[in-house]
């Protein structure tokens, strides 16, 4: 074992900047200073022997002059050195001095401070050197005895560890400890017992549970933790014990500690797949996560409740605890309740869906009344969603959902009223019985809506879906009273002049209901800050948009009002009525071209607006067949194809998802037995403490690698050249969110290299943990050292270095060789990720960073080099595959990923191929990539740079 792989007990900082005492001045010091003297330069030497010098002339001065002080700080700092002093002779025999050391922590071990005796104990713990332990074995089971607990458990921990690494000096250790665990009342150490045993001597440790197991629950709680550990691992071992331990594995759900209720929860569920135990497992983690204030604790017990969802046979019995999970929506946190709110979702069945939706409208209102947050229009937003869903799979939901929901069309918050706008286009177009009350609702709050896209929307929706001579009626009245008084110019220039006070004003709806919300649309400048305020308030709303200089609303009034008109001719048979209502359609629109012709509005109207709606003049004022078939028609069947298409995505995704989640075992598979199965074949017989234990190590193998060996070469880089005389490559193990680097670092020159040290330094977002020690490499020999380093964020680091040397015997300077760079993969940081269209617009938008990357490749076909970006940068692409389908010469498509610390990353690539250089053109294009930070659009840039030059096709 090399120096840099020794178990680490103690960690002690270093100030950089301080010089090396000399051993002569630290000698004096120890001999004849006063205490606080002698305590400075103890510590001076052990930060000394840390840093690799030897200092062998100091040890019998402090074996003389600080060893006999009584002194409790000395004591401590004693212990830190007998650690890591060198204790044996370079042929590997001990000491003679240490004799005398012996010697005098036997006399610890026998003082009557309980402190003094108890952290000997803790430092016996540490000794690799049996020698050293024969002559206290006495004195430490002595200990055992002693009054203090704290002296009594360490006594434990030292007999434990001395059995485990020297069984020959402690022989009867079990028995002994089995003993002292009978007799034994306090808490802590019945714990260190009780664990010994489950490690030493299992058998005992079962039989000792066997004569308390009905009072298991009366125990502290870190001792009922080591109690469900044996039991998960006896059970584990031996499954025909399951049936003895299952009832104390209950009992231990109602624990009053968190910790032990969350380890008893998952056990039972190794244990046990009854129906019974799934639902006190589950029901335990619902409480955990209700009373724990943690959000990190919260999020890590509802993980566990999504992977029971994921078992077949688990999920009808969550099903009958939705009502439970909905209970963690009253936390705070908005990723809480997000998963908690998809956990419901995937649950969800026609037996409870009726309660979940009563519980989100309740929860719906609820953000209403709660003081604007940024949190509570997100929130918002999901419950939306969440109903939306839950309409879309029960139909017969969304007349209890949508009357809520349309309240929140006039709500500030954009997103959530584009949410609920969705979801009213899909109601409105799928439930023909539910027309009536949406067109009804629509009516009622169009007047309150704010935002210009929502009213935009809603203007859609009426003209699309109102069909009777009233509803039509009702819009025209909608719309002239969202309009004010026309011809609208002449109106303004009149107020303008003050020929025409505002109270004057004749509109075609109630002048009541003129006033409150319309004040927020229009921005007074600084130049028109001196006429009164009360005209721009007085302002209609839809007016308001069209004076903003928002005529793209003007063009979507005309589409709606000549798709009203169209279908009020074909109802009403009065001629002078048709003329009449098709005239005062026909007026609107002019009276709209003729203010964004005019200098009133801010911005003028665009060409496209002004073409939009002459057209629509112009369908009216001819009526043709065609013209009618495509207003009234054609948009509703772009529609219906359009929510068709998405619905059988979905049908299509949740067909994945549970194919993936159905075992299927055909008639010809293999039959696995438990004691011939490999470890990484059966997950779920493995040993979670074991497992969970490596995953915080980080050790953990990844599945996906078939052979790990293989995959472990792959990330072996070369950092000298076969020639230097200092061979090294290194093995870069990615874990989450730090790197290891095992160095092989190889003497290739017949001489004593000393003092070989690897020094690093990091470019980037990484940070370099602790400075690897010096070693002594003999003629010919190898050794590894491993360095840690941090990484913070999702960019290409590079780490780069050199080692440097002394050769024994040679008078020359230090040598030194130069390590290569070595590149850490952003690919290891960055995984795929889903989000909707609108998520993604907006991350679009919001985002500052783009790096543009031309496409240079060999390959000749668009989806095979989108497959190929795919796989080489870990991204996702959001478009679905029917729209990439087929072949057309160019494609465009959106990806998206985010990183493990929460970065996201999107991308579109838009290629063509070259049809008039010939069928063998290689795709061209371009990929545009956008990130929050610019590390992260510079590294995926590389990336892509990279991966497709090194195809070969």
């Amino acid at each position: 074992m090399t120096a840099a792989e020794n178990v680490c007990y103690t960690l002690i900082n270093v100030t950089s900047d301080s010089e090396p005492p000399s051993e002569v001045s630290l000698k004096t010091d120890l001999e004849k200073g006063e205490i606080k003297a002698k305590t400075e330069a103890l510590k001076k030497v052990i930060i000394m022997i840390l840093n690799g010098e030897k200092l062998p002339g100091l040890l019998m001065t402090i074996i003389r002059f600080v060893l006999p002080l009584q002194d409790h700080t000395i004591k401590k700092l004693l212990l830190v050195f007998w650690e890591i002093v060198p204790k044996t002779t370079p042929d590997g025999k001990l000491l003679q001095e240490m004799i005398l050391v012996c010697d005098a922590y036997r006399k610890d071990l026998q003082h009557p401070n309980e402190f003094i005796r108890g952290s000997t104990l803790r430092f016996l713990c540490k000794l690799k050197e049996s020698e050293l332990l024969e002559p206290l074995m006495p004195a430490i089971r002595a200990c055992l005895e002693h009054r203090h607990s704290y002296v009594r458990r360490n006594a434990v921990l030292a007999i434990y560890t001395i059995y485990r690494n020297f069984e020959h000096l402690i022989p009867d250790a079990p028995e002994l400890i089995h003993d002292f665990l009978v007799n034994e009342k306090d808490a802590s150490c019945k714990r260190n017992a009780f664990m010994m045993l489950i490690h030493a001597d299992q058998d005992r440790a079962l039989d000792y549970l066997s004569t308390c197991i009905d009072q298991v629950h009366t125990f502290g709680d870190i001792l009922q933790l080591v109690i469900v550990e044996l039991i998960y691992k006896v059970c584990h071992a031996n499954p025909s014990e399951r049936a003895r331990f299952i009832r104390c594995i209950y009992n231990l759900l109602q624990s009053s500690s968190p910790a032990v209720k969350y380890e008893a929860a998952g056990t039972l569920v190794t244990l046990s797949s009854a129906p019974t135990a799934i639902k006190a497992a589950a029901q335990c983690y619902i409480d955990l996560i209700i009373k724990e204030s943690d959000n990190n604790v919260k999020l890590i017990v509802l993980d566990r409740l999504i992977e029971l969802k994921e078992h077949p046979t688990h999920e009808r019995v969550l099903q009958d605890l939705v009502m439970d999970i909905l209970r963690v929506l009253s936390t705070p946190d908005l990723e809480v309740r997000k998963k908690t709110l998809q956990l419901s979702l995937d649950l969800v069945s026609s037996r409870n869906v009726e309660e979940l939706v009563i519980v989100l409208k309740k929860e719906v209102i609820k953000t209403n009344n709660v003081t604007e947050h940024e949190d509570t229009d997100k929130y918002r937003q999901l419950l939306v969603r969440t109903l939306h869903s839950c309409s879309v799979r029960f139909p017969d939901m969304a007349a209890n959902v949508i009357p809520v929901l349309m309240e929140f069309l006039s709500d500030t918050n954009e997103a959530a009223a584009a949410d609920v706008l969705e979801f009213v286009r899909e109601a409105i177009q799928r439930f023909d019985n539910l027309r009536p009350l949406i067109i009804e609702k629509m009516l009622e709050v169009f007047h309150a809506i704010k935002t210009v896209k929502i009213y935009r929307g809603a203007l859609w929706i009426l003209g699309e879906y109102c069909s009777t001579k009233e509803d039509i009626q009702s819009v025209m009245t909608e719309v002239r009273r969202s309009l004010g008084e026309i011809p609208i110019v002449e109106n303004e220039i009149k107020k303008e002049t003050g020929e025409l006070k505002p109270e004057d004003e004749v509109s075609a709806a109630p002048a009541q209901k003129l006033v409150t919300e319309m004040g927020t649309y229009v921005t007074q400048s600084a130049l028109s800050s001196s006429r009164p305020s009360k005209k721009d308030e007085d302002r209609p709303p839809l007016r308001g948009f069209l004076m903003d200089g928002d005529f793209f609303v003007a063009a979507s009034l005309a589409t709606t009002l000549t798709k009203v008109a169209l279908r009020y001719v074909s109802i009403v048979q009065d001629k002078k009525k048709q003329n009449s209502f098709v005239a005062e359609a026909m007026l609107i629109m002019v009276t709209v071209l003729h203010l964004g012709k005019s200098s009133l509005p801010k911005k003028p109207i665009t060409d496209d607006d002004v073409d939009r709606i002459s057209l629509c003049l112009k369908v009216l004022s001819e009526c043709s067949p065609l013209m009618n078939d495509i207003f009234n028609k054609e948009c509703r069947r772009s529609l219906s194809h359009m929510l068709t298409v998405r619905l059988e995505e979905e049908k299509l995704s949740q067909k994945k998802e549970s194919e993936k989640r159905n075992v299927t075992v055909q008639a010809d598979d293999p039959i696995s037995f438990m004691q011939l199965t490999a470890k990484n074949e059966m997950a779920s017989k493995e040993d979670q403490f074991q497992l969970s234990l490596l995953a915080a190590m980080g050790n953990t193998q990844r599945k996906e690698a078939a052979d790990p060996l293989a995959s472990k070469l792959n990330k072996v880089t070369q950092l000298t050249g076969f020639s230097d005389p200092v061979y090294a490559e290194a093995y870069v193990h990615v874990n989450q969110y730090d790197i290891v680097l095992d160095v092989l670092v190889v003497n290739q020159t017949s001489d004593t290299l000393q003092n070989c040290t690897l020094e690093l330094a990091t470019l980037g977002d990484l940070k370099l943990v602790e400075k690897p020690s010096p070693l002594t490499l003999a003629p010919h020999d190898f050794a590894n050292i491993k360095a840690n380093v941090k990484v913070a964020s999702t960019e290409n680091g590079i780490i780069f270095g050199n080692i440097v040397y002394d050769v024994s015997g040679a008078a020359s300077d230090r040598n030194c060789v130069v390590l290569s760079d070595i590149h850490i993969d952003i690919m290891d940081y960055i995984q795929p990720a889903s989000c909707t269209d609108a998520e993604f617009r907006q991350m679009w938008a919001e985002f500052e960073w783009e790096n543009k990357v031309t496409v240079n490749t060999n390959i000749i076909d668009l989806n095979e080099y989108l497959q190929h970006i795919l796989k080489s940068t870990n991204m996702k692409c959001l478009t679905p595959e029917k729209a990439l389908s087929g072949f057309c010469g160019f494609m465009a498509a959106n990806l998206y990923a985010r990183s493990i610390f929460g970065e996201d990353a999107l991308a579109n690539v838009s290629i063509e191929k070259p049809i008039h250089l010939g069928p063998e053109a290689p795709v061209s294009g371009h990929i545009r990539i956008r990130a929050k930070s610019q590390g992260m659009a510079l590294s995926l840039g590389d990336k892509i740079n990279l991966s497709q030059k090194k195809s070969n096709i």
